[in-house]
């Protein structure tokens, strides 16, 4: 809808995790060599996590790109809310291995080592990522740990990444998964974006989407501030606040997008201190040009 009237060619806040806007910041850039390098050099187990909204999802597509031009042969589960027989179904239904309704675990297992084996003998990598790690269960957890007594002398067969939220990071350290815990060979964590770098995102965004040299006139410095305070530097929230911001900005016919079109739009959100009528006197927020 607002795309003419700023002179976009595309949304530049849309939320779907596409790879065309990865930003890099210096945790992102880090979490995303991580992954790559842990899978392509065979080191078993690699673990990112981050709070909601941190990421972890455009990662996970960024890194699916990179296997795929390197001919990593992989298998992504995206909803691990399963039992052990639909995670092994699924696990090589996603390689392109022969299954049936009626394949048993030990079937299933047997498929996935030849597999893993052949491909193995001729150099190539296979993969498995889990992403929402923090929903599996511990039956499959131990299923998922198991699979990594699967390798040569040399390496192991099924290189493993599981992406959560700061309650894996939890699991993960516990008692029960001490086992697990130890094979882990690379882990990181994602944060929230600094202030420098929500500026950097947005204005990105921005050019991406065809705004080139006026993406710091839609959105100035004192509104990005305010971005900051009321998103926390979550990608996702900042994603949802310069879009209804846009949104709001057409309806008012203002091509910059003002503090107080921020303000509306935190607040038709229910972010923060939003969910009451503003003022000065009741918000402990520093608004741009007022004086504390």
């Amino acid at each position: 809808m607002y795309k003419e009237f700023y002179g976009l060619s595309r949304n530049p806040f849309e939320l779907s995790p596409n790879p065309f806007f990865f930003y890099p910041t210096s945790r992102h850039a880090e979490a995303l060599a991580t992954l790559t390098y842990g899978v392509l050099r065979r080191k078993g187990f690699v673990v990112v996590t981050g709070e909601v909204g941190t990421g972890k999802t455009l990662l996970v597509r960024c890194l699916l790109d990179a296997l795929t031009q390197n001919k990593v042969a992989f298998a992504y589960i995206y909803n691990p809310v399963i039992s052990v027989p639909e995670f092994l179904t699924q696990v090589i239904d996603d390689l392109g291995i022969s299954s049936s309704p009626t394949l048993s675990k030990r079937e299933a297992l047997a498929r996935l080592t030849n597999y893993l084996v052949k491909r193995s003998s001729k150099d190539q990598i296979t993969a498995l990522v889990v992403d929402e790690a923090q929903l599996l269960s511990w039956e499959l957890l131990e299923e998922i740990r198991l699979l990594t007594n699967l390798e040569t002398t040399e390496h192991k067969l099924l290189q493993i990444v599981l992406l959560g939220q700061p309650e894996f990071e939890r699991k993960l350290d516990s008692p029960e998964l001490r086992q697990l815990k130890q094979r882990v060979g690379l882990r990181c964590c994602l944060r929230p974006l600094d202030p420098l770098e929500i500026k950097g995102y947005i204005h990105q965004r921005l050019k991406l989407a065809g705004a080139n040299s006026r993406a710091a006139a839609i959105f100035p410095d004192e509104t990005i501030t305010l971005i900051q305070q009321v998103t926390l530097g979550i990608p996702r929230l900042i994603n949802t606040v310069c879009e209804n911001s846009l949104l709001l900005g057409l309806w008012h016919q203002q091509r910059q997008i003002s503090w107080e079109i921020v303000l509306e739009a935190a607040a038709d959100l229910r972010l923060n201190f939003l969910t009451q009528p503003f003022s000065d006197e009741n918000s402990d927020v520093k608004l741009p040009g007022s004086q504390i």
